[in-house]
């Protein structure tokens, strides 16, 4: 389904779904009780949407883990499961995958997922998605008796009923890596209201490093010697030049691509450019490397490496320029240098965490213009915030790092 679609889905559909089992949720929870502290021995966590959030809510899950001793579940889309595997936080048999390709498959996946869950006895649910209903219903069919997630509280609009009943107010001014973390101090009973009082230090942010043998990565430098047979170990630059379409508005223009591409190629003979990408984004990627003035150190590698050798490809290159999408922090994993190009979001709350990562970012008063309040759309088509990036700036940084490695 497109993603318009699953948004009037939500709203249409989600807003009297979520009234109807509220009713049942609040007589369910009076019947069963409820105890001072969450039980989070076999704990759920809800994100369908997002690969990047998936990194993002590592720490929280790791703690969770380790504070809480829980046996750790994942609910997530097909197309995005691959994000868990990275990190193999979540043992693979505890994920449940749902397709959101059509509405029959929704819901056939539905009554799969109430299945599931029953054999599975799921204790507790975190819902990191913000503010879907489909999400909250998820949480209510889990049958967890204590269910965890985002509120709006005093705020307005958002709703999606009372079928969260350990709510927490969401805080759009902070790194979401703290907000997933505040939702797993509520299950862990840190606090007891919608406010997140309990305190997130830094080093509760600390991503976990992706283990990278060294046979993957000779595996990555053969694929890479076939996209450049005459490659003799010159630096390997990343450019990823796409974004889902979750977000379309999030991509720098491909021409401005080019423009730095091709200038850094005339300042560094001794870099190779390889374009990553998915194999249904192949035709986009060579369009940029087509328009590369003096591109023959450029490579098209869309489709080339599968998804678990993207981390091994980062390992042995030097830095990646990529659109605000999965790949920024599939990278936060590893030690590779990683320059985000933000517009509509902002790095304030997406900024790939593992401390490595740089953002372009141009802060106009419109941005971020997509947020939890209009479930991230906008319907802005000149995106000034992020075509007003300019390709000297972005050359600029890129050289200074390739000069001094800083």
């Amino acid at each position: 389904m497109k993603v318009d679609t699953m948004r009037k889905i939500d709203k249409w559909a989600g807003v009297p779904l979520c009234s109807i089992l509220s009713i049942v949720s609040v007589i369910t929870d009076l019947f069963r009780g409820k105890s001072g502290r969450p039980s989070v021995e076999r704990t759920l966590f809800i994100e369908l949407s997002e690969m990047g959030s998936a990194i993002i809510a590592d720490p929280s899950m790791r703690k969770l883990k380790a504070e809480g001793n829980a046996e750790l579940f994942f609910v997530i889309f097909r197309d995005n499961v691959k994000s868990l595997e990275i990190l193999k936080t979540v043992p693979a048999e505890n994920i449940f995958t749902m397709r959101p390709d059509s509405l029959l498959h929704l819901t056939g996946d539905l009554i799969r997922f109430i299945i599931w869950c029953r054999q599975k006895q799921i204790t507790c649910s975190i819902d990191l998605e913000l503010f879907s209903r489909f999400t909250a219903i998820l949480s209510f069919f889990s049958f967890a008796k204590d269910r965890v997630g985002y509120s709006s509280f005093h705020d307005e609009g958002m709703f999606r009923g009372w079928l969260i009943n350990r709510p927490v107010r969401y805080n759009p001014h902070v790194h979401m890596g703290v907000n997933f973390i505040s939702l797993t101090n509520r299950a862990l009973g840190f606090y007891n209201n919608p406010y997140p009082t309990s305190l997130v230090p830094q080093k509760e942010l600390e991503l976990a490093r992706a283990a990278v043998s060294e046979e993957s990565k000779d595996k990555v430098r053969e694929k890479i010697s076939g996209l450049y047979p005459t490659w003799k170990n010159e630096r390997v630059v990343l450019f990823n030049v796409n974004a889902s379409d979750l977000l379309p508005q999030r991509r720098w223009l491909p021409a401005n691509f080019a423009i730095v591409a091709q200038n850094l190629l005339a300042q560094f003979p001794d870099i190779l450019i390889v374009f990553t990408g998915s194999p249904a984004e192949h035709g986009y990627v060579q369009n940029v490397i087509d328009m590369t003035i003096g591109g023959e150190r450029c490579v098209n590698s869309a489709g080339v490496f599968s998804f678990n050798e993207l981390v091994p490809l980062y390992s042995v290159s030097t830095f990646m320029i990529t659109n605000d999408s999965g790949p920024a922090h599939f990278a936060s994993v590893t030690d590779l240098k990683v320059f985000v190009l933000f517009g509509p979001e902002t790095p304030h709350l997406y900024l790939p965490l593992g401390g490595n990562a740089e953002p372009f970012y141009l802060g106009l008063a419109c941005s971020p213009c997509v947020s939890a309040a209009n479930h991230r759309k906008t319907s802005c088509t000149e995106r000034p915030c992020i075509t007003g990036i300019s390709t000297l700036q972005v050359e600029e940084r890129l050289g200074r790092f390739l000069s001094a490695g800083v």
